[in-house]
């Protein structure tokens, strides 16, 4: 089963940011699927069980697509 986390995303607008920020993270090994949502300012994303992904690689992925993230705990 795949770990979901979720995180609060700020900056985002319309879909062009959503996409953005699927692009970036489209780039990770072991991302199985990203939620994203600029009317709410979230990110889901499911990573693969054998995948070990740090917060930061996925705060960093959404910051290169020119946004801030938080992990929601």
């Amino acid at each position: 089963m795949a770990e979901t986390r979720k995180y609060t995303v700020t900056g985002m607008t319309c879909d062009h940011c959503e996409s953005a920020v699927r692009g970036e993270l489209a780039e990770l090994v072991g991302i199985e699927r990203a939620q994203v949502s600029a009317a709410t300012g979230s990110l889901t994303v499911s990573i693969a069980n054998s995948i070990e992904i740090p917060d930061q690689t996925i705060i960093d992925a959404v910051d290169e697509a020119g946004y801030s993230a938080e992990r929601v705990r």
